[in-house]
């Protein structure tokens, strides 16, 4: 057939037609019954208040308690901490995990390489926030707990697109390696190594970004950093601390960003 030529048109079949059509109405029915569902456990009566109240509590935030800024300076550095240490570790233990993962480099497709394809999505399945929970009545509460929740979380993301990287890496150039009489861990650190290094800064870098934006709100739970004077205020109803707070975030958050992209464009 040419290229160019129009494609051919075929009318449904009627068995085709009527499961479009029962598609459609089991979305349609799936639509209404999940939003009935969420009419009747809804108190209307909030939501018609919620206008005035939050008004009512922007206009409490202001003026900002700027003086309050100079006791969130030591909850603010253990949240950089948090995220970047907890990147750090789980970058290492997702290195490992991600050559397990990948087919051209496990040394077991039956064995090793299920087992670290359970371990990478059994990371990415809970939230690090949940992670934090369960680590506050482990090990306690403190920044340590939110150091390993970050590595844990980060683990299953930096493995999977790692061992994605891999698994796409340039044959011809583990061929050429190889045909010298290399050996596998020679192929590994000449052959494999060079191509998926831009993938996994890139990679590590992003995770640290999305990292300081997960870890200011561990300390909610008990986790360390600046989630926890940030509980303390809305629980006091300090809203002018509240304030500095979010400003906090926000810069820091626009730093980490700023600084992400440079690394970024220094690797590209």
């Amino acid at each position: 057939m040419n290229r160019l030529s129009p494609p051919l048109w075929q009318r449904r079949t009627r068995s085709a037609q009527w499961l479009i059509w029962l598609g459609w109405l089991t979305a349609a029915l799936a639509f209404y019954l999940s939003g009935k569902l969420i009419s009747d456990n809804t108190m209307w009566v909030f939501v018609a208040d919620a206008p005035s109240a939050g008004w009512d509590m922007i206009a409490r935030m202001f003026p900002p308690r700027w003086p309050y800024a100079q006791t969130i300076l030591r909850p603010l550095w253990d949240t950089l901490n948090i995220a970047t240490l907890g990147t750090a570790i789980g970058t290492l233990i997702a290195i490992p995990v991600a050559f397990l993962a990948a087919r051209n480099t496990t040394p077991s497709v039956l064995v090793l390489r299920p087992l670290a394809l359970t371990i990478i999505v059994a990371s990415r399945s809970i939230n690090s926030l949940i992670w934090a929970i369960l680590l506050v009545t482990i090990v306690g509460p403190g920044v340590l707990a939110g150091i390993i929740a970050i590595a844990l979380r980060s683990i299953g993301f930096m493995g999977k697109l790692l061992y994605e990287a891999i698994e796409e890496v340039d044959a011809r150039q583990v061929e050429a390696v190889t045909a010298t009489g290399a050996t596998s861990a020679q192929v590994l650190t000449y052959a494999v190594v060079p191509q998926v290094l831009p993938a996994l800064v890139s990679t590590a870098v992003y995770r640290w970004d999305i990292n300081i934006r997960e870890s200011t709100v561990l300390g909610i739970v008990g986790a360390g950093g600046i989630g926890l004077p940030l509980a303390a205020s809305i629980d006091t109803l300090a809203w002018p601390q509240v304030t500095i707070i979010f400003i906090a975030i926000l810069g820091t958050v626009i730093f980490a960003e700023w600084l992400s992209n440079r690394v970024r464009q220094a690797i590209i």
